[in-house]
C-alpha cells in the first residue's frame, strides 16, 4: 500500500453547501450586511456578514481557532460549496473584529431577529403551528469562560478563583435560537444586564407569538428584571433567593395544600404569599419541595443541598433527629394561571439553557475566548452563537430533526464533514459523496433544502 499524490478536488467539509442552501434561502450574510452598519469604509472583501458567518461555518465544521480560518482557504475544492467562498485569513479576520463596537453588535441582533423571522415562516405548517401556538420563552442565564493570560481585555477573577469572560444570553427556548447577548467579565453581575436582554429579545421574536413568559434563576434575582419584564409585555418566573423572609412564608403553607408535582419523583408543590419589597403588584411564589433522607445531606458546609434545607430543621437533620426533611425551592412569579404544578414544570425545563452552552462550548468553540481584544472576543461569542442558531435553523428546514435536535458534533458527523470529490460538468458543481451519503441524512438535508424557494433580495 502506498500513499497516493493529493486530490486537488476533494474536500472534507462538502456538507458545507447545506450552509450555502440555507444562505439562499433565508439570506444568511445580506440578513447581516444589511443589519449591521459598515465597519470600514472600503467596499472590497467582507462585510460584517461575511465576517461572522465565516467564523460560524469555521465552527460547524470544527474550527477552534482563528488559525483555522487559513486552513478553510487552503481547501480549494471546498470553495466551490461554501457559503463564504474565501473567508478573510486569521489576522483580517482579527483586524475586522476590532472595529466592531457597540452600534455593530447591536445591529448583529437586529440581523438575527430577521433571520429568525424569515426561518419561522419558512418552518413546515405543523411545526410552524406547534411553536406559534404557545407563549414563547425567553431564558436567560450566563456561562464563564476561562481565559489565560494577564494581558486580556474584559476579563476578570471570578468567584471561583479563574479569570473568565462572562457570556449572558438571552434564548427563544422552544426553538433553541439565541436573541440577545453580551460579553462581560468574570466579575460583573449579569443582574443590571438582564433588563436591556429581555428588552431585545422580546423586541427579536417573530410577529404574531403570544405573550412572552420570561424564565430566569437566581443569579438574576432582582426586581428589575420583574419591572423590565412587564414593561417588554411579558410576565415573569424568577427562580428567588432564599432569604429568612422566604422561609416565613413557606412555613405558613398549609399542610393539606401540597400536591404532586409532575414528573419529578417525591416532589410536592404549593403557593405562598411571599412578595419581595419593591416588586409589582400581582407577584406571588411558587414552592417546590423534594423529600430528603439526613444520608443525603452532605457535612460540609460548602454542600448546595444544605441550602435548600429549612434553616430550623437542618440542624436537626444533621444531628440525626429526623430521618427526613425537605429541600425547597422558591419561583416567585406574576403569571396568573391556577395550575401552579404546570407553571412549576416549565420553569423545571429552564435547565435545557445549560446544553445549548454545553454544544456552543464543546460544538461552537465558545470554551475559550482566543483574542487579548474584548471586542474580537465579543465577535467570536456572536460566532459561536449564531452557529449554534444556523445549527438549529438547518435542522429544522432540512426536516432531519424528527427525533430530537441534534447536538454540533453529531451534526457534523452526519451533515457537515462530508468527504466529496467537487467537480464541474456543463457550468454545474457537482458534488460525488460516498454511497453512504447518497441515502443518508445529508441526502435528505439537500434534497428538502433545494425544495424551498430563494429568500427575497
Amino acid at each position: 500500500m502506498t500513499l497516493g499524490e493529493a486530490h486537488p478536488k476533494l474536500t472534507g467539509t462538502a456538507g458545507l453547501v447545506l450552509v450555502a442552501e440555507l444562505d439562499r434561502v433565508v439570506g444568511l450574510v445580506a440578513g447581516l450586511d444589511a443589519a449591521v452598519d459598515p465597519i470600514k469604509s472600503r467596499r472590497q472583501g467582507h462585510g460584517a456578514g461575511g465576517v461572522v458567518i465565516s467564523l460560524a461555518e469555521m465552527m460547524l465544521a470544527g474550527g477552534d481557532f482563528f488559525c483555522d480560518l487559513d486552513t478553510m482557504r487552503s481547501d480549494t475544492a471546498g470553495a466551490k460549496v461554501r457559503t463564504i467562498s474565501e473567508p478573510p485569513s486569521s489576522p483580517t479576520a482579527i483586524a475586522l473584529g476590532r472595529r466592531f463596537e457597540d452600534v455593530h453588535f447591536a445591529g448583529l441582533e437586529r440581523g438575527v431577529a430577521t433571520l429568525c423571522q424569515r426561518v419561522t415562516v419558512l418552518l413546515p405548517v405543523a411545526t410552524r403551528a406547534a411553536l406559534t401556538g404557545e407563549r414563547p420563552t425567553i431564558d436567560l442565564d450566563a456561562t464563564d469562560t476561562e481565559v489565560y493570560g494577564s494581558k486580556k481585555q474584559g476579563v476578570a477573577y471570578s468567584y471561583e478563583g479563574k479569570r473568565c469572560g462572562r457570556s449572558v444570553v438571552a434564548f427563544w427556548a422552544e426553538p433553541g435560537w439565541a436573541l440577545a447577548a453580551d460579553l462581560v467579565s468574570g466579575v460583573d453581575d449579569p443582574r443590571p444586564l438582564a433588563p436591556s436582554l429581555v428588552a431585545r429579545s422580546v423586541a427579536g421574536l417573530p410577529p404574531g407569538l403570544g405573550r412572552p413568559r420570561v424564565r430566569a434563576d437566581s443569579g438574576f434575582f432582582a426586581g428589575s428584571l420583574a419591572v423590565a419584564s412587564l414593561a417588554a409585555g411579558a410576565d415573569y418566573a424568577i427562580a428567588a433567593k432564599r432569604n429568612p423572609a422566604v422561609w416565613r412564608s413557606m412555613r405558613q403553607i398549609p399542610e393539606n395544600s401540597w400536591v404532586q408535582a409532575t414528573d419529578m419523583h417525591q416532589a410536592q408543590v404549593a403557593v405562598c404569599d411571599y412578595k419581595p419589597g419593591g416588586w409589582p403588584t400581582g407577584t406571588y411564589t411558587i414552592v417546590r419541595r423534594v423529600a430528603v433522607t439526613a444520608d443525603e445531606v452532605s457535612h460540609d458546609m460548602r454542600s448546595r443541598r444544605r441550602r435548600t434545607i429549612d434553616p430550623n430543621q437542618l440542624p436537626l437533620l444533621l444531628a440525626g433527629d429526623l430521618d427526613a426533611s425537605y429541600a425547597y425551592s422558591f419561583i416567585v412569579t406574576n403569571i396568573t394561571n391556577d395550575d401552579h404544578v404546570g407553571i412549576e414544570a416549565w420553569f423545571r425545563k429552564r435547565a435545557d439553557i445549560e446544553e445549548r452552552f454545553r454544544d456552543a462550548k464543546l460544538g461552537m468553540a465558545l470554551r475559550h475566548l482566543p483574542s487579548g481584544h474584548a471586542p474580537v472576543n465579543r465577535l467570536w461569542m456572536w460566532a459561536a452563537l449564531i452557529a449554534l442558531n444556523i445549527s438549529a435553523w438547518l435542522q429544522a428546514l432540512a426536516l432531519v430533526d424528527t427525533n430530537g435536535r441534534a447536538h454540533a458534533k453529531r451534526l457534523r458527523r452526519e451533515l457537515i464533514n462530508i468527504p466529496a470529490v467537487i467537480t464541474t460538468r456543463g457550468r454545474q458543481t457537482q458534488i460525488r459523496t460516498s454511497p453512504r451519503n447518497r441515502a443518508g441524512p445529508f441526502a435528505t438535508a439537500w434534497a428538502n433544502l433545494c425544495a424551498l424557494p430563494t429568500a427575497a433580495t
